[in-house]
């Protein structure tokens, strides 16, 4: 029989840590959680410690998580922690030579130099848990044995978000609870209303181009409503590969955690009999939070820490109702217009950068 593996869980009150939850649950024989952290009250820490009594659990501060990331002993390190803030403790797990089961986009976006070196260091693993990148994963080690090399083109399926069909005037006119009913994933506020702007395909193809080392214009974008197909491949002989199964993330987060064995789960099985696929190209007219990603992406140095930071600040405004919807990505393009050519060498450059985007309104 097989030692458990120490898992903890960044995030866990969050939509990705409750789903992580559901797997360890369902496999008490494999896993052992020993570290919960959340940005949560005491009440919901009193129900994460009754229902995993022997895991350590914390009231995450900035200050106070990497101490208990390092201490926990945990060989596996799930991050589900929403934004900017996941990126310090994404840097602690692959310090302490845990593998990192990633689902915080942020991390690669915003300091990939550091995070890579950081694995390379301690020999981490980096396992994505993004349902898209997950998909990309799992297709690579399938039909290009393990080496992006072989990809012409990464793929990335997209919702659309709740408002995909809204002429102009009609975005003008939407409020945040209009935004936070997504057709069909439920997550946290923050990227609910980004998959709305398409902010999060944006910071998925900044993602995807960084973890599969694939220059900006081989990572393509279609809409595809209906959240089956979580990402295709296109091999250099031109045939494409696809991933499908229903949209439910407990999938990614089983397969992260089991990597690199494929292991029967019954979270995410899919019926055939009657399904539909349909598929369109994304209009960054509409939406230029893509178009404004890419971007980021291309000129690379410090702009896509200026493009997530700024997203995060203008979705926490248009979340208080204090702007409107479209203009989220004006706040975001006024703030790109800026210098950010600086190299994101250093974690105190990339934060120095991060609070500097935060200022301009």
């Amino acid at each position: 029989m097989k030692e458990k593996v120490k898992v903890a869980v960044l995030g866990a009150t969050g939509s990705i840590g409750k789903n992580t939850l559901d797997v360890l649950r369902a496999h008490p024989e494999r896993f052992e959680p020993v570290l919960l952290s959340a940005y949560a009250d005491g009440e919901a820490l009193r129900r994460l410690q009754e229902a995993f009594p022997k895991a350590r659990c914390v009231a995450a501060s900035r200050e106070d998580l990497p101490g208990a990331i390092r201490s926990c002993g945990a060989a596996l390190a799930v991050n589900g922690i929403a934004g900017a803030a996941g990126l310090v403790p994404s840097l602690t797990v692959l310090e302490t030579g845990a593998d990192l089961a990633l689902a915080n986009k942020e991390t690669v976006v915003m300091a990939w130099p550091l995070v890579k070196v950081a694995a390379e260091k301690t020999g981490a693993k980096i396992i994505p848990v993004d349902s898209e990148h997950s998909a990309v994963f799992s297709l690579i080690n399938a039909h290009g044995g393990g080496n992006a090399g072989t990809i012409a083109e990464v793929i990335l399926t997209c919702s659309g978000g709740p408002f995909r069909n809204l002429a102009p005037d009609e975005l003008a006119r939407v409020h945040a609870q209009d935004a936070l009913d997504h057709p069909t994933w439920t997550m946290g506020p923050k990227i609910t209303i980004d998959s709305a702007t398409l902010a999060n395909k944006g910071l998925e193809v900044i993602e995807a181009a960084r973890l599969f080392a694939m220059p900006p214009d081989a990572i393509k974008v279609v809409i595809h409503p209906q959240s089956i197909v979580h990402s295709m491949v296109r091999l250099r002989d031109g045939a494409v590969y696809a991933q499908l199964s229903r949209p439910d993330m407990r999938l990614p987060i089983h397969n992260a955690l089991f990597y690199p064995e494929i292991t029967p789960c019954a979270f995410a099985a899919l019926d055939f009999t009657d399904l539909t696929l349909t598929f369109s190209p994304p209009d960054t007219a509409r939406f230029p939070m893509l178009r404004l990603a890419y971007d980021a992406l291309k000129a690379g140095g410090l702009y896509p820490v200026a493009y997530n930071a700024a997203n995060e600040t203008a979705v926490a405004q248009f979340l208080k109702d204090e702007i409107g919807f479209p203009d989220i990505p004006r706040l975001v393009e006024t703030t790109l217009q800026k210098d950010w050519s600086g190299p994101p060498d250093t974690l105190d450059t990339i934060i120095a950068a991060d609070q500097r985007a935060r200022s301009f309104r």
